[in-house]
């Protein structure tokens, strides 16, 4: 797995990321499907331990990931595909301001079956100061981020790939 993590990186279609919390693994998050040219976008996957859960690791390391890829990277877009059912990942995009774009049928073979997926996306456009400044500024307000519907949940072990 390592080495086609790498492989992906150099080749420039993979940003793979370990999410370490109070100097422990507890998670992993990556960019993927990176696309060049006319699209310049990619598609994110994670999961976090549940040990971690509710204490904004992942919130925190998806808006790192956007930021870099957004100010570093050079995308314009990132999607998030999750499992409808799946109430803790979709409340991380909630909590960023991703917005809902629609279902993908049978989007993904998982478990022995094509799932259905949620499609989330952000724009460059849409997070102009930055992902991590606007969830740290939510945070401290207390209220949901620019784009948020709503809660379902805290975060929990949310999968890659099929969320």
């Amino acid at each position: 797995m390592v080495r086609h993590l790498r492989s992906e990186a150099h080749a420039g279609r993979m940003l793979p990321f370990v999410i370490e919390y109070q100097g422990r693994l507890v998670g992993q998050l990556t960019v993927a499907g990176i696309t060049w040219g006319s699209m310049c976008s990619g598609h994110v996957g994670y999961w976090v331990d549940e040990a971690v859960a509710g204490r904004g690791v992942m919130p925190t390391a998806v808006a790192m990931a956007v930021d870099h890829c957004f100010r570093t990277v050079g995308l314009h877009r990132v999607e998030v595909c999750i499992r409808p059912e799946n109430a803790p990942s979709r409340r991380v995009v909630e909590k960023l301001g991703f917005r809902e774009e629609g279902l993908r049928p049978r989007y993904l073979h998982i478990d022995g079956a094509w799932r259905d997926h949620l499609v989330f996306a952000l724009t460059a456009e849409e997070a102009p100061e930055g992902l991590l400044r606007r969830w740290h500024r939510s945070r401290h307000r207390g209220t949901p981020s620019a784009g948020n519907t709503g809660s379902t949940g805290s975060t929990g072990n949310t999968g890659n790939p099929g969320n």
